[in-house]
């Protein structure tokens, strides 16, 4: 008779191996895609520059001109250039798996010992560190310029994780992006043209209700908006509505269904 109980074990170890190797491998890509950032520094200093420059400009030149209500419009201004520049940070994992796709890197991988969904983790981590940093810098220059917050630690905390949680979701999109473009230059830009009008057509840069019927419908129940809100409403206090926990729902939705597709296409497209 066969014994169940010992190929249940077996089984029990093989997952527990393949999971251990999982992280392994992981680790070792992510190392390899933070050093790419250490090397090129022009990469975190793009990251952070272009949302600086949308903050000062739009502080000093549209500031005036732009009625936000009982807050400054400073305050009002920061969680859409954070959540702006998270969205833009992780275009960079499009670029950079489409650089390896490019230059063959994948195939070298592939005659290695190596789980397959490990370069994918590695650039969507070491993006997540690069959004981190970058965040930092945008924080510290919006507290030069007149950002003041009144959230409290647990409402600090719920940013923090609210941002990271984003910054995976919008990585993992851009993952299944840079596998379908067919050059570096294509990869520049698609990520731009997809995220550049969700920014502009959002609670952003100007309360909803300014805009047009139509547009403004699009504005209030697309997934940026509800971060913006939700980081808004915890950093400064305007009233959240329901983007409190809409905000996290999107973001775990768009996790749960890109994570697995984004691996499925690379290991379609490299077998």
């Amino acid at each position: 008779m066969i014994d169940k109980t010992r190929i249940q074990d077996t089984l029990s170890h093989q997952k527990r191996a393949s999971l251990f190797w999982l992280l392994s491998d992981s680790w070792v890509m992510t190392k390899r895609s933070t050093l790419h950032i250490i090397r090129s520094l022009d990469q975190l200093l793009s990251v952070a520059i272009f949302p600086i420059m949308f903050l000062i400009l739009n502080r000093y030149v549209f500031g005036g001109a732009i009625n936000t209500g009982e807050i400054s419009y400073v305050n009002f201004l920061v969680a859409g250039i954070l959540v702006q520049m998270l969205a833009f940070g992780a275009n960079y994992t499009t670029i950079n798996l489409a650089v390896d796709l490019q230059q063959g890197i994948v195939d070298r991988f592939r005659s290695l010992p190596m789980a397959s969904s490990a370069l994918l983790i590695g650039h969507v981590t070491s993006d997540l560190l690069r959004n981190i940093i970058s965040a930092v810098i945008v924080f510290a220059v919006s507290f030069i310029i007149g950002f003041r917050p009144s959230a409290t630690a647990v409402e600090w905390l719920l940013v923090i994780a609210l941002a990271l949680l984003f910054t995976l979701a919008i990585s993992w999109l851009s993952a299944i992006l840079g596998l379908f473009v067919k050059s570096l230059e294509a990869a520049q830009w698609v990520g731009f043209v997809v995220i550049f009008p969700l920014t502009f057509a959002s609670s952003a840069f100007v309360p909803t209700d300014t805009m047009p019927k139509a547009l403004r419908l699009f504005a209030e129940n697309q997934p940026l908006t509800h971060v913006i809100n939700a980081m808004r409403a915890w950093l400064v206090g305007t009233p959240p509505g329901n983007s409190t926990w809409l905000a996290f729902v999107w973001c775990i939705a768009i996790i749960v269904v890109a994570m697995p597709l984004a691996t499925w296409i690379f290991k379609r497209k490299t077998s």
